[in-house]
């Protein structure tokens, strides 16, 4: 929670930086990475924060395990934060000056933090019950979800070969060893605030699906709390918990979907008849277990023949 605060401050910082800081990197604000990225760690870090008091087992472990994340994350984003003070750039910079070097080693070690410690929190919580049967499996989903989503920086940070020659805030030259984007050229035409490519693949976009299926999920589980108590059906606990299912597995055919778009070097807005069967497959599914589950829920429930007689002879 201290490293949410942290982050809250630079989410503060940022947005005043661009209201008042005309400096831009590839026609964007040098500080909307960094608004970014503190968003996203308040909302993830929060949410972590959240499952980590709810452990039953190896707390002590637990409490660990979420301090690696918290320094790792103010410390990785912390640097990008640093170099959009200094109108550069933090990812995929290969230039030679101290600061960027050290920077780039410790950044890079950080990717592996943040992964790892999510991945343990996951583990231990596969094997806990932290909550009824929908929540539990919203949970164990979501991290999976966000685990798998930051697997993806490992792509994102040095896999792909290419080098490309651009300019910083200030005109000077910068290298970078690697891009956001399958297909297409750093600093191409992109989406409004998200700055997601409008004309190739950016595996940017399944890893920001990933990383927030936790807070999709939790979500659902909430807005089936709350009709539960006007809708009967929804009460059992089991329908609640097939429900979360469906979400799930609608959520997971949405990020499957995004991802072979993007290494496909496909534009999110510009699908084509693949990706769209991709996707219509994955939600005609959906319904079709849905609708399943909903009829499933509405039947009304009938007793074996010899307890609807015990009744009828009691006069019930």
């Amino acid at each position: 929670m201290l490293m949410v605060l942290v982050m809250s401050g630079l989410v503060l910082t940022a947005g005043i930086g661009l209201a008042v800081d005309g400096r831009e990197i590839l026609h964007e604000s040098v500080w909307l990475k960094p608004f970014k990225f503190g968003l996203s760690f308040v909302l993830y870090g929060a949410t972590l924060a959240w499952l980590l008091s709810k452990l039953r087992k190896a707390k002590r472990f637990g409490w660990w395990t979420g301090t690696v994340f918290a320094i790792t994350g103010i410390v990785d984003v912390g640097f990008i934060a640093v170099q959009a003070a200094r109108g550069t750039f933090s990812h995929f910079n290969d230039n030679s000056d101290t600061f960027n070097q050290v920077g780039q080693k410790v950044f890079m070690s950080g990717v592996m933090g943040l992964f790892g410690a999510s991945l343990v929190v996951a583990i231990m919580l596969l094997f806990q019950r932290i909550g009824d049967a929908p929540l539990n499996r919203a949970i164990r989903v979501g991290i999976g979800l966000a685990v798998a989503g930051m697997a993806l920086a490992f792509y994102l940070v040095g896999s792909q070969g290419q080098r490309q020659e651009v300019t910083d805030a200030y005109g000077h030259p910068v290298t970078l060893a690697g891009s956001h984007g399958i297909g297409v050229e750093v600093g191409g035409p992109g989406m409004p605030l998200t700055n997601w490519s409008t004309v190739g693949g950016d595996l940017r976009i399944p890893h920001f699906v990933g990383l927030h299926a936790i807070h999709f999920l939790l979500l659902t589980v909430l807005a089936l709390s709350v009709l539960a108590a006007r809708v009967e059906w929804l009460r059992p606990e089991r329908v609640r918990h097939r429900l979360v299912g469906v979400a799930a597995f609608g959520y997971t055919g949405v990020m499957i979907t995004v991802a072979v778009q993007a290494f496909r070097g496909q534009a999110l807005i510009h699908p084509d008849v693949q990706t769209l069967g991709l996707l219509g497959g994955f939600l005609a599914v959906s319904l079709v277990a849905l609708a399943g589950v909903i009829a499933s829920a509405r039947r009304p429930m009938r007793l074996p023949a010899e307890h609807t007689e015990a009744f009828e002879k009691l006069g019930v």
